[in-house]
């Protein structure tokens, strides 16, 4: 298991034992390769913040429940609490690691410093230009991918192993290539590939479905005999696969891998494309950063003394507030429903809140992307079906749509207004922690009309709102916020700030809290009337 427990944090990723976790209490996955998911199951009832592109994974091969998944945007800043009472924060940046489909690293920042955790990871220079790093902050403690960690083990780059794959093939033009790979990982390899030869690449239904989640080119298929470069598991490479596809049609088997594999036949060519960094790769990368230490990943192949010269001074250990401190001793792991509205509250910077649109250009919007929706799957299983006799054009890209999971701007909740307004609370993450929890919180039903779909409350009448009065009314419409009398205790929590709260509070008491807050927007309504 490749994982961490950062110390006096209650912090851990990639580690997902929880009988010795200890006193982590925020769980963090850098990517789905299996040596860094040992232990992590649908029995997981923790939150996990990963990548969008990992959190899809992680629901569709582990079956976590997406109510336990929080997909966190690359490339942005988020806030999350470290204790119950929202006194400590700290800010987690995840930065593309150019490693597989949805690799990340993360950058912690809080009371402990500045950590950053590589998880597995290639080198390249625009890495340092990431907006988080660029700025030139001092990291602390560097947890590095020391996969390549041996001046012995010199790597080429990705682009030049790619090239010897390619002349590869060329020397063999007749041959059928099966390339072994892992199940994530190497995709943009088989892409370039395709591209290359003009012919399709054929994979399993499994790896089909995430290269069209990933977008690339409509050069793959799930047909045997379609095009001559297959995508097989690694383990299907050996002496008695390779006999017995040369039996029926000459073949060759590629192994893109930087491990020392042994060659069991003159047919498997090992080829050192590797998705880790090389050892001069990780002295640039180390050397730019200058960090206070540097922590291996692998914890089997240690990094010795290779980065001292580019240390920095070392960093005092540091204090943990008493509020963490209580927070990572609490005898139950599971989150509290405070520390949830908490983590609700402060995760989403983006949030935008309320948005109105008018109910035609919301019905004409939807509309529109449903006939783009089904006119993008015609046309990828039309060209699948049309264009395996002639492979098709390749010089254009066919993008088959972005991961649904990833969008910055995605609806959660559509409340009908009687204003003729559509109503959207909007959420970076909808599909995997959105504001429709509301029942697994304990915070009452939600807000919906009657009728048996969307429709049918469209109509805009006033009479159709479920359990209390709607929020809207047509003489408040500068504040409609605090124009109604309040009656549902969901939509009261909804719209009370959660620093408002007190810790140690029984549920009676937090009803009162809420309560006391809405009274005098409540007076503020009545004098308006007057």
């Amino acid at each position: 298991m490749n994982g961490a427990l950062i110390p006096h944090t209650p912090i851990a990723v990639d580690f997902w034992s929880l009988r010795r976790a200890g006193s982590a209490r925020l769980f963090f996955l850098s990517h789905m390769h299996s040596d860094h998911t040992v232990g992590l199951s649908s029995t997981w009832a923790r939150p996990l913040y990963c990548s969008p592109i990992t959190a899809h994974l992680v629901h569709r091969q582990l079956q976590v429940s997406k109510r336990w998944i929080r997909a966190l945007e690359v490339g942005e800043s988020h806030v999350l609490p470290l204790d119950e009472i929202g006194r400590e924060t700290m800010t987690v940046t995840l930065m593309d690691a150019n490693h597989c489909p949805g690799s990340v690293m993360f950058l912690f920042e809080g009371y402990f410093g500045t950590i950053l955790y590589t998880g597995d990871f290639r080198y390249t220079p625009s890495m340092l230009k990431e907006p988080a790093l660029k700025l030139g902050k001092q990291i602390h403690t560097l947890y590095l991918d020391n996969t390549n960690c041996n001046p012995a083990r010199v790597l080429p780059s990705r682009q030049e192993a790619a090239r010897q794959i390619v002349e590869l093939i060329r020397k063999h033009p007749q041959h059928n290539i099966k390339i072994g790979l892992y199940s994530l990982g190497k995709e943009s390899l088989l892409e370039q590939l395709a591209l290359e030869f003009r012919t399709w690449v054929v994979l399993s239904p499994q790896r089909l479905e995430l290269v069209q989640l990933l977008g690339l080119a409509n050069v793959f298929t799930v047909e045997e005999k379609a095009g001559r470069i297959h995508a097989v598991d690694h383990m299907e490479i050996c002496r008695a696969a390779v006999l017995h596809w040369n039996q029926t049609h000459p073949t060759i088997a590629i192994l893109p891998t930087s491990r020392k594999i042994h060659r069991s036949h003159p047919d498997i060519h090992i080829i050192p494309y590797s998705d880790h960094s090389s050892f001069s790769e990780l002295q640039t990368f180390v050397a730019a950063l200058k960090p206070c230490q540097v922590v291996p990943i692998v914890s089997q192949q240690p990094c010795r003394d290779y980065f001292q010269d580019s240390l920095s001074p070392g960093l005092s250990m540091p204090l943990i507030p008493n509020s963490v401190q209580q927070y990572m001793n609490s005898s139950s792991r599971k989150p509290s429903f405070l520390w949830l509205l908490l983590e609700r509250r402060l995760k989403r910077p983006r949030t935008q809140g309320v948005v109105f649109d008018s109910f035609q250009e919301t019905a004409d919007q939807s509309q529109a992307d449903r006939d783009s929706k089904k006119a993008r799957n015609e046309n990828l299983s039309g060209e699948l079906e049309k264009q395996k006799p002639s492979f098709l054009d390749l010089s254009s890209k066919e993008w088959v749509g972005a991961v649904p999971i990833s969008e910055s701007q995605k609806m959660v909740t559509v409340l009908t207004a009687p204003l003729n307004f559509s109503m959207h609370l909007r959420s970076t993450d909808e599909d995997f922690l959105s504001l429709e929890t509301g029942e697994d919180m304990g915070v009452g039903p939600h807000l919906v009309p009657k009728g048996d779909h969307a429709g049918s409350a469209a109509s805009g009448n006033q009479s159709t709102w479920v359990g209390q009065d709607s929020p809207l009314s047509h003489s408040s419409k500068a504040a409609p916020l605090l124009a109604p009398k309040f009656r549902g205790l969901a939509l009261k929590y909804l719209l009370t700030p959660v620093n408002f709260f007190q810790a140690q509070f029984s549920c009676r008491g937090f009803d009162q809290q809420v309560e006391r807050y809405h009274k005098p927007l409540l007076k503020y309504r009545e004098l308006n009337a007057e």
